[in-house]
């Protein structure tokens, strides 16, 4: 239907977009541009193995591997496809998960299928470079969308998503027609935003402009097309103003105090999740130090005001304070993940490091089914119950349908967007420094190939390790011929004191919150040991509650769990899970005062595929604490008990001392994480 842009015309516009972008009367804040500390690998350089290659198969084999098949947006007609059918965010979402799985897995089947969509939308990109689901106008008069009938164009924020996915496919495969489309799209969207405006279809473009960004500042790493940047800064000025926001602070004082129907898009928990990487962009492209301290004081405010024990925010679907009874969104913890990846890339901050593997070891498990087909829409932090009603969220729906698990429960963004949380983690396990070395800033279990050094020497790297269930970490070189790089490693800020040994010699030890460069000729057969000694700890939450850690792992009281199925007409088969035995704990002083010698640790090694569930929990820690009566359940929802300032509860509690066994947050669906501390 559209006459495709062949790579001389592209050619041409590339060169002239130079010259615009050369005038001297053009502004353009190209003079500025940080490249990034570190460089992400092309996809397909880190293959996972061990527990997270598990759950990479249990995607395939679920939701990711099959959305196209079971879900009727994605498989009726579809817009992306050039039918009638849906032409809004969802393909995308799954596409920008489903992309990168087939990739990771190496998978012939899911490359086939999700290379339909992607060839699709390459090849039905308009003459102008707008590109899309074809447009209601262009089915009605035959018309073809150009700068001059913008209008008659579709919104700007799908778009956003597929350049995503696009983006992921191009550094999996080098598919030069990748560079092509998007630099004839952003050039189209550069002079369409003056008629067409980022919100003329929707807020959610306006909300969610640094998704546009992003890209548009990775294609200016590849071609030094100026009018990229032109395009990034004019977008950071129609979009919301997130960078100026977190640095002013009065935005999120209102979004703590304000639930109404005011401006409530600038406080909806998955913009915010996107928008965290807005200030580390604007500083990428500017140089202006500000933008770093912006995003460091927006975060620390955001975790303060609203932060939750599993690494996350509240987010359902509006910020909505830091009780342990509040909800977080799941699209809300995927896009929070993909933010603080790519602003550990550009900043190299130990601090958004440990908040990635927070979320992704914690949050992220506990909001999925076992076979990855059912998603909750909102988790809570101490969810005695998975069942209908309305809780306590800022949007609780008239069908109470929220807290369940099911695969079309609350809204389906969830369902089309988890896909990327896992996948996004495993491509982010290594990173390039910027003098051709490695960088290992988050951990878990994979085979690297990749080059490095001078003369960009082929090496690979098996990583073997248990973490976050084990505190040892193994590195293993493979290589044809000795090679010198800088390799940095990344203490966790829990961890007192590292250490690395290489070749069964200790090299270095450092504590907790720091990169440990060590620059050296390495050999085939080289190994690198890190050990990250994990001890037991409490954190302080909501209402004085208290939540016990140790690692990177948050805890959870155990529960019996009894699982039903039900089925609502609108939304589908559903389960509720409900609690088999007493949850009502406060956790004994004497935790909180000295949790090493009053808290007992099981480790259980890895055997067989591992699921997120409690037979499956490596990690047991037996406590102890007394029931509280009256702290029961009302409507759904176990309102926390009130401490006084001692952080004690001082209501009436049993007199018996019980024995409690917490697991790790992500292997529960029902449990208590923020306990109430109560007397000896």
């Amino acid at each position: 239907m559209f006459k495709k842009l062949t790579l001389s015309v592209i050619i041409v516009m590339v060169l002239t977009s130079y010259k615009i972008a050369d005038d001297p009367n053009k502004s353009a804040p190209n003079d500025y541009f940080v490249k990034p500390l570190y460089e992400e690998l092309p996809l397909g350089s880190i293959k996972p193995q061990g527990w997270l290659h598990d759950q990479l198969e249990i995607m395939r084999d679920g939701t990711t591997g099959h959305l196209d098949e079971v879900y009727a947006k994605l498989k009726n007609d579809n817009g992306w496809l050039g039918g009638n059918g849906d032409g809004w965010e969802e393909t995308p979402y799954w596409l920008d998960g489903a992309v990168p799985l087939a990739y990771l897995l190496d998978d012939a089947v899911l490359k086939t299928k999700v290379l339909k969509y992607i060839n699709w939308t390459i090849e039905h990109q308009r003459p102008s470079g707008y590109f899309g689901p074809i447009t209601k106008a262009e089915r009605d008069s035959g018309a073809v969308i150009t700068l001059a009938n913008c209008e008659k164009g579709e919104d700007w924020w799908p778009k956003m998503v597929m350049l995503k996915a696009l983006q992921q496919y191009y550094t999996a495969t080098n598919d030069l027609r990748v560079i092509e489309f998007m630099t004839a799209y952003f050039h189209y969207e550069l002079k369409a935003l003056n008629k067409c405006p980022i919100n003329k279809w929707s807020d959610w473009a306006e909300s969610r402009g640094s998704e546009n960004i992003l890209v548009a500042q990775w294609l200016y790493e590849k071609t030094k097309d100026k009018s990229l940047l032109q395009l990034a800064d004019l977008l950071d000025k129609k979009c919301y103003a997130w960078s100026k926001w977190f640095a002013e602070r009065n935005w999120v004082i209102n979004a703590a105090a304000n639930q109404n129907d005011s401006n409530w898009m600038r406080r909806h928990g998955v913009n915010v999740a996107m928008a965290l990487k807005a200030p580390a962009l604007n500083y990428q492209r500017t140089h202006n130090p500000m933008y770093l301290a912006s995003l460091k004081t927006g975060f620390n405010d955001i975790m303060t005001l609203h932060g939750l024990p599993a690494g996350m925010f509240s987010a359902d679907e509006d910020l909505h304070g830091n009780l342990p009874t509040q909800g977080t969104e799941l699209c809300a913890v995927v896009e929070s993940m993909f933010s603080l990846e790519e602003i550990i890339a550009i900043t190299g901050d130990t601090h958004y490091m440990d908040a990635l593997e927070r979320i992704t070891f914690n949050a992220l498990p506990t909001q999925t089914t076992d076979d990855y087909n059912n998603k909750q829409y909102f988790q809570v932090a101490n969810q005695v119950e998975i069942a209908r009603g309305v809780f306590d969220f800022s949007l609780p729906f008239g069908r109470e349908m929220n807290n369940v698990l099911g695969m079309r429960s609350g809204y389906t963004c969830c369902l089309a967007n988890m896909h990327q949380g896992w996948t996004k983690y495993a491509q982010h396990l290594w990173y390039k420094t910027q003098d051709n070395g490695l960088a290992s800033l988050i951990y878990g279990p994979n085979h690297l190939n990749t080059k490095v050094g001078k003369n960009n020497t082929a090496i690979s790297v098996n990583e073997v390790t248990d973490y976050p269930f084990g505190d040892e970490i193994g590195f293993e070189i493979s290589t044809k011929s000795a090679v010198q790089f800088p390799w940095q490693l990344r203490i966790p800020s829990w961890c007192a004191n590292a250490i690395i040994s290489i070749n069964g010699k200790v090299s270095n030890s450092g504590k907790g919150g720091q990169l440990i460069t060590i620059n050296r000729v390495w050999k085939d057969g080289d190994k690198l040991t890190l050990k990250l000694p994990m001890q037991v700890s409490t954190s302080n939450w909501g209402r004085n509650s208290r939540a016990v850690e140790r690692g990177p792992l948050v805890y959870a009281l155990k529960l019996g769990e009894r699982w039903e199925k039900g089925n609502d007409k609108h939304e589908g088969d559903y389960f509720s899970v409900y609690p088999t035995e007493d949850w009502n704990y406060g956790l004994s002083e004497q935790i909180v005062s000295d949790p090493v010698k009053n808290l007992e640790v099981k480790i259980k090694p890895l055997n067989g595929k591992l699921v997120w569930n409690q037979q499956h929990a490596p990690i047991e820690i037996t406590a102890t604490g007394r029931q509280i009566p009256n702290w029961k359940l009302t409507d759904g929802v176990a309102n926390q008990p009130v401490t006084d300032r001692d952080g004690q509860y001082r209501g009436v509690v049993s007199d018996t001392i019980t024995h409690f066994t917490l697991i790790p947050y992500g292997f529960t669906k029902v449990r208590i994480v923020a306990f109430p501390v109560v007397k000896k």
